[in-house]
């Protein structure tokens, strides 16, 4: 069964969250109102985690080779989207470690600019992690901090294995 990947279109990333934003902002408000906010974010996240993780793993079986072929895979189909919504300064960058910060990120101005940082939060920071885990075991992600949560700027750092 092949998997309709979302990130093999042209659309770019900044326009297709903005669509998302327009459909899940009033249903997210929705949950609130009735939930009341903490309730309602967590439901709002996990539902969205979980649609993330399943999504970038079947995706990711898609992809040929490794596990961090498969992760570089889903990378390769990202990046043109992305385009220069983000600024990143790159730090490190060897067969073992890649770390860099975004010290830019339009993705963070929109979603500040609606007053959800959170749902930003959901629909795009967390998902690093998701697609991260398909490249476990031979990719570690780790960050501390993002622009979306009012930092400076957003640390990526990646461990690979040989």
């Amino acid at each position: 069964m092949t998997v309709e990947n979302p990130h093999d279109t042209d659309l770019p990333l900044l326009e297709e969250v903005k669509l998302q934003a327009r459909v899940l902002l009033p249903i997210v408000r929705a949950i609130r109102e009735r939930l009341g906010r903490e309730e309602g974010d967590r439901l709002v996240e996990t539902a969205l985690r979980d649609w993330s993780r399943d999504l970038h793993r079947r995706i990711g079986e898609e992809k040929s080779g490794t596990a961090r072929e498969q992760w570089d895979g889903i990378w390769a189909d990202m990046r043109p989207r992305i385009g220069d919504s983000i600024e990143r300064e790159m730090l490190t960058d060897t067969e073992t470690v890649r770390d860099y910060n975004v010290t830019r990120c339009a993705y963070a101005e929109f979603f500040k600019a609606l007053g959800e940082p959170e749902l930003g939060r959901f629909l795009l920071c967390d998902i690093d992690f998701d697609i991260a885990e398909v490249g476990a075991p031979d990719v570690e992600f780790t960050r501390t901090q993002t622009i979306m949560s009012g930092a400076p700027y957003c640390d990526f750092r990646y461990r690979f294995t040989k």
